[in-house]
């Protein structure tokens, strides 16, 4: 079956380039591709994997082609237009954004298909063999924020190295972490469910979430730029080696990778919380999402097998409970909200634009 394909940025800039010339093809002149394109999360690409093989197997049809290009890389090249230079589906670990989906009705891409097949945890892991953390309150954006609060209500920048020095309660190890880049949709999610929340528990950036929510977004939203947090590229699987190569460094990374490597790697709480199964589905642990596809319904018809594919995804044999993806690491919809979004599937319902 066919290995994960990571593409460099120039192979990046010649997809976008190819999907551009495919901007002024209709559903009805389109030339078929041999087989199904998916393109998106590094975070959904083991489950997107895990169909693909299957479906592969079963319908005797092409295999399908699956690729790690990040939530923003996969739904940017969805977005350039319709025809076999586009992918037929974005594989994203966040909602698409309302500025995405103005992109592709740009190009032409007007009948966008979104369905939620699951949900991720964002887990925060060292080695093993390191000491037990537990995060709370506002430790994760005293850590990591570039600008913390100062003296008589300024914004200085973060002067912790150590993370007892954010808390008493927490290690003497620096302050190392490895996570996401900022074309990653796990990237978004751990600003907007990790770095915002812990922000709002200070009571000046409370205040300021309140009096000027764009300049609270962007001290919220704006990471450590001197090595205290590294950008470790579309591959969940390298932070978790990276983990076990660097001592004393944590890393940011769906729950899905940490099933995978929880002989080498562990999780540690979050107000008091572990991430599990049950916590994430219930939205009991903070740091919860989740996850996509978006189907290119000007394809349906033309893709040979997309339909079926995309019914794959959504079986109960995948993506129920105690299935084929469970066993990779997501974390399944309820029983009612899976039964909602196969019903979404089956029809093929295009989307409304999301909010702005």
């Amino acid at each position: 079956m066919t290995t994960r394909t990571l593409l460099a940025a120039a192979s990046a800039v010649a997809l976008l380039a190819l999907a551009a010339c495919g901007n002024d093809q209709s559903a009805g002149n389109q030339t078929a591709r041999a087989g199904i394109w998916a393109a998106g999360s590094s975070t959904v690409f083991p489950f997107a994997t895990r169909v693909a093989e299957n479906f592969a197997r079963t319908s005797g049809g092409a295999a399908p082609r699956v690729e790690s290009l990040g939530t923003g890389g996969g739904i940017q090249a969805f977005c350039q237009g319709v025809g076999p230079n586009t992918p037929d589906i974005a594989n994203a670990s966040r909602r698409m954004k309302a500025s995405e989906f103005e992109l592709c009705r740009t190009n032409g891409v007007t009948d966008i298909v979104e369905i939620q097949i699951g949900f991720d945890g964002l887990v925060i892991a060292t080695s093993r063999d390191a000491p037990d953390y537990g995060f709370s309150g506002d430790d994760l954006y005293l850590a990591l924020a570039k600008e913390v609060p100062g003296p008589n209500g300024t914004f200085i920048a973060n002067p912790y190295t150590t993370w007892n020095q954010v808390n008493p309660g927490l290690p003497a190890t620096r302050i190392l972490v490895y996570g996401p880049p900022p074309t990653s949709g796990t990237r978004d999610s751990w600003l907007e469910l990790a770095m915002a929340p812990s922000a709002k528990t200070i009571p000046a950036l409370a205040a300021l979430a309140e009096s000027d929510e764009d300049r609270f977004e962007t001290l919220a939203h704006t990471l450590r730029e001197d090595g205290a947090w590294v950008d470790s590229g579309e591959n969940d699987n390298a932070i978790v080696q990276t983990l076990t190569r660097t001592p004393g460094s944590t890393g940011a990374f769906g729950y899905s990778f940490l099933e995978q490597n929880n002989d080498t790697v562990k999780a540690h709480s979050v107000n008091g919380v572990m991430p599990t199964l049950e916590t994430i589905a219930s939205g009991e642990y903070p740091i919860s999402r989740s996850m996509f596809i978006y189907v290119k319904k000007q394809h349906v018809g033309v893709t040979p097998g997309l339909e079926q594919f995309v019914m794959e995804f959504m079986s109960e044999a995948a993506a129920g409970r105690g299935g084929y993806l469970q066993d990779r690491g997501l974390v399944p919809l309820p029983a009612d909200q899976l039964a909602a979004q196969r019903a979404i599937a089956t029809a093929m319902t295009p989307m409304t634009a999301p909010a702005k």
